[in-house]
């Protein structure tokens, strides 16, 4: 009997553990989107513009009041598992913020730099150097 028990608090302890480190994992990233108003579940794309609450320009106007620029691309997307508008706005240091508004609420849900263009320009920059050997 007591066997039987230390052996079900070992699997328990291990059990957490388990859990503990997946929560740590997934709270890694402060961008990714845990929460929103409209859920995801089956629905395609073409489905996206009939389930959102706010319009387009709504959502434009939410991540303008929180990052300062000129809108490149919108975009009504499933970011995990949530409708959310993608907006990216350049500002006038050149950087590309992406937004993620909610589709339902219009609460600015995460905003992160765009990295990708700095990684185009570093790659791009190579391939210049390499072209120039003296």
């Amino acid at each position: 009997m007591k066997k039987r028990l230390i052996v079900m608090a070992g699997a328990g302890t291990l059990f957490l553990s388990i859990a503990v480190a997946g929560v740590s994992l997934a709270g890694s990233d402060k961008t990714e989107i845990r929460n929103g108003t409209i859920r995801i579940e089956k629905q395609s794309e073409a489905e996206f513009p009939s389930m959102a609450k706010i319009s387009m320009d709504q959502a434009v106007q939410q991540a303008l009041a929180s990052v300062q620029g000129r809108v490149l691309k919108t975009e009504l997307e499933d970011e995990n598992g949530f409708l959310v508008y993608g907006i990216e706005v350049v500002t006038a240091d050149k950087a590309v913020m992406d937004v993620k508004v909610d589709a339902g609420s219009g609460k600015v849900l995460a905003m992160e730099r765009d990295h990708r263009d700095d990684d185009e320009d570093r790659d791009a920059g190579e391939d210049n150097d390499r072209g120039h050997e003296d």
